[in-house]
């Protein structure tokens, strides 16, 4: 007969080596981490607080972010992402490398594919000249609540235009609708499969002209493979990878910028 206790033993082991193997791969595997925190983590949190993570965001914004200073909402909403729960933005490391590239391409009119919280949009808004346009789609209402909140609240809300929708729907209406000729800068941060589909969009509907620049985010974690093998062998793009990290994290990611040669 086995004895009980070496029977506990045994599996208490065997979870406590499952919960090891499980958190070095959490904390060495970029994706793994991202499902962790988006499906897991993210969930029970929602259920004990009764508001969603971006909701949670917000309210951090609005209690700690000087109103109308856009680099304050940038550093509120860090912040938090360090120090309380991760959040899909752009981050900081990368952040810092978009801007730069913002800045070096000077744009007037600017196409972001993907709000989510408003981080990227404040962000981008904030470095704009007078008289430019960012225009922000994305899909979940929800979300776009939030992102016009936090914009408003740093007071860039002149410079943001929101849209709600699905991109390859949205991408056709902009001459039209919404007034405009061509892009200078594209800002892609949202469905990585609709990477590539919605850059061929772009440039079937005209919304790109010689020198427009694209950058893109997460193309190696989560990864979006199919877009780099695109803009970097189609011939029609100029491309430079940025290395960095995974949002608030220490996990391989980059930027790719790609200059559309028209």
């Amino acid at each position: 007969m086995v004895d009980a206790s070496i029977v506990v033993y045994s599996v208490s082991g065997v979870l406590l080596a499952a919960g090891l193997l499980l958190f070095v791969l959490i904390r060495n595997n970029g994706l793994a981490a991202i499902l962790w925190n988006e499906l897991v983590l993210e969930r029970i949190a929602d259920f004990f607080m009764g508001l969603t993570k971006e909701q949670r965001i917000l309210n951090y914004v609005l209690q700690n972010a000087v109103k109308g200073d856009p680099q304050s909402v940038i550093d509120t909403i860090d912040k938090y992402c360090y120090e309380k729960e991760w959040a899909m933005n752009v981050g900081d490391e990368k952040g810092s490398i978009l801007d730069k590239i913002l800045v070096e391409t000077n744009p007037s009119m600017c196409l972001e594919l993907g709000a989510y919280c408003g981080y990227s949009a404040v962000r981008v808004a904030r470095l704009l000249k007078p008289g430019s346009r960012l225009i922000s789609v994305d899909i979940n209402a929800a979300n776009l609540v939030v992102a016009k909140q936090t914009v408003e609240h740093a007071g860039l809300q002149d410079k943001v235009q929101f849209v709600e929708g699905p991109s390859n729907e949205v991408i056709p209406q902009l001459k039209k609708k919404y007034e405009v000729d061509t892009f200078d800068f594209v800002f892609i941060d949202h469905f990585k499969d609709a990477y590539t589909s919605d850059t061929q969009l772009l440039e079937t509907c005209g919304l790109l002209k010689k020198g427009s620049v694209l950058v893109a985010d997460n193309v190696i974690c989560p990864g979006a493979p199919e877009f780099l093998q695109y803009v970097r062998t189609s011939g029609r793009y100029d491309c430079t990878n940025y290395p960095s990290h995974v949002e608030y994290s220490k996990n391989k990611d980059a930027l790719e910028k790609a200059v559309f040669r028209g």
